[in-house]
């Protein structure tokens, strides 16, 4: 929002200029009446194991993160660039392998990865969509680059909490939108139903989709609700769900409905207990060969979990260049993977300068930082990569950015992150901003909301280059737009 010497952003300037016309008091008047509303509306996220309790009301700063129209749009290339990509690389890899053979990537690297799935070995889905929800976490360094940290192309999470993010600050404080050309991101949902009905199975005529959900124990539950009802399509569990006559039904009061495309947030070894994890009560039973008969779309395909593997990560950019012809836009964190020797070594040698991380965790877990670190933790960690060289990659400890975030009524810096979602069905929709996560610990990295993480609204800002870019009025629906359920931790 403000340059190192203490002046607005251009695209930040008339933000700037409302807040300092508020009198004193107001912006944490602002933040109380965000925090109730939030907890009217039940926006709340799941925490296991927490002292005080699992369920807890969404945090949520009311200083917006502001990221300039011109600079999004290079994001925005960056991301179709990556998804893209990746897609080839899935319906390859599961099918001729040309990448493997040109030794693009080490075969080892591939065939060690926990989440390769065999069982969709000579299969390609409806328009060869593997990843069709995407999240890839964003970081700007202190030099202004930004970088992509990782890909979550399985069930990524938080997107409602963008939406929820939005309608809060046009709730509780939608004077600031006046004047000010913001990009708007409702159209999401429907852009996620439009793309998993274009995915649906060849020559199906009005098809049906649903969401699939483990159920209101899982920690996204609230997520699940979110989205099956801003898209009005059912909320279904695998006990919903049976497979008869070679096509997946939806048991209904009035008998059984064909079911088209599933929007499924269940893991792989999950979905299906005849194909995969025989003690899953989750799944359906013959789910698979339906699928792989090409008579139901699961969105995102199983398998697809491979190339979000932060050992495989590090290839992305040759991935790019291989299947695009293309220099990847959006750079990758230098990455050390420590199947390699010579990395191996080098990580080793450097634990308390970099950030070693296991190639298949998520929300944080399993991090060592090392320059925050003990020697105790180090010892630990040498232990641990020289048992499982293929489980961990290391990284160089970025200097994150930092955004004015309102703690104890005053303005302080807060690092934080951004994580975009990306849609992809017969073209790729990229949602203005994301989710904004914020280090709400002074000089803390961890963004993640299951340790202690907070978020804000991303407001892209229109092109100034775009003769129609006006100011939009704001909506507020008039309606609250969360079920009372229970809900997520980020991931």
């Amino acid at each position: 929002m403000f340059t190192s010497d203490g002046e607005a952003r251009d695209c930040c300037a008339r933000y700037v200029q409302k807040l300092g016309k508020l009198q004193a008091g107001e912006l944490g008047r602002r933040q109380t009446s965000a925090e109730h509303a939030l907890r009217n509306m039940g926006i709340t996220f799941n925490v296991y194991g927490h002292a005080d309790g699992r369920e807890k009301v969404w945090p949520f700063d009311v200083l917006p993160r502001i990221i300039d129209g011109n600079e999004w749009t290079h994001v925005e290339a960056g991301l179709k660039q990556r998804i893209r990509a990746l897609n080839l690389f899935l319906d390859d890899i599961y099918n001729e392998q040309d990448i493997l053979h040109d030794k693009v990537i080490p075969e080892e690297l591939l065939a060690s990865a926990g989440t390769l799935r065999p069982q969709m070995r000579g299969f390609s889905p409806a328009k060869r969509v593997w990843c069709h929800i995407s999240g890839v976490d964003l970081v700007r360094d202190a030099d202004g680059t930004i970088y992509v940290l990782e890909d979550n192309l399985r069930c990524p999470s938080g997107v409602s909490y963008v939406l929820e993010n939005r309608e809060v600050m046009k709730r509780t404080f939608p004077q600031v939108f006046e004047g000010i050309a913001v990009r708007p991101v409702e159209e999401y949902s429907e852009q996620l139903l439009k793309t998993l009905l274009q995915c649906a199975p060849p020559g199906t005529i009005a098809p049906t989709a649903v969401v699939l959900t483990p159920g209101s124990y899982n920690s996204a539950y609230y997520e699940h609700t979110f989205l099956a009802q801003q898209m009005g399509i059912q909320l279904v569990q695998g006990s919903d769900l049976v497979v008869e006559n070679g096509y997946v039904h939806m048991r209904t009061t009035q008998g059984l409905q064909r079911v088209d495309v599933i929007y499924r947030r269940i893991d792989d070894d999950f979905l299906d207990p005849k194909c995969f994890r025989k003690d899953s009560c989750l799944g359906v039973p013959g789910l698979i060969d339906v699928y792989r008969a090409g008579r139901v779309t699961l969105a995102n395909a199983p398998g697809t979990g491979v190339a979000d593997d932060k050992a495989i990560y590090a290839y992305v950019p040759e991935i790019i260049k291989y299947y695009l012809d293309e220099d990847a836009i959006l750079q990758n964190v230098p990455t050390y993977v420590c199947s390699d020797d010579k990395h191996r070594q080098h990580v080793l040698a450097n634990l308390d300068k970099l950030v070693v991380k296991p190639t298949n965790e998520s929300g944080g877990y399993g991090i060592l930082m090392g320059p925050q670190s003990t020697r105790e933790e180090q010892a630990k960690y040498v232990d641990l990569i020289n048992a499982n060289p293929r489980n961990y990659i290391a990284q160089p400890m970025l200097n994150l950015s930092t955004v004015p975030t309102l703690v104890d009524e005053r303005l302080q810096p807060r690092h934080v992150d951004l994580r975009p979602f990306v849609l992809c069905g017969e073209d790729i929709y990229v949602m203005p901003g994301g989710l904004t996560r914020v280090a709400l610990t002074e000089g803390s990295m961890i963004v993640n909301s299951s340790q202690g993480g907070g978020s804000k609204d991303t407001w892209v800002m229109e092109n100034k280059s775009d003769p129609q870019a006006q100011p939009a009025p704001q909506t507020i629906s008039s309606e609250p737009s969360a079920p009372q359920v229970q809900s997520q931790s980020q991931s």
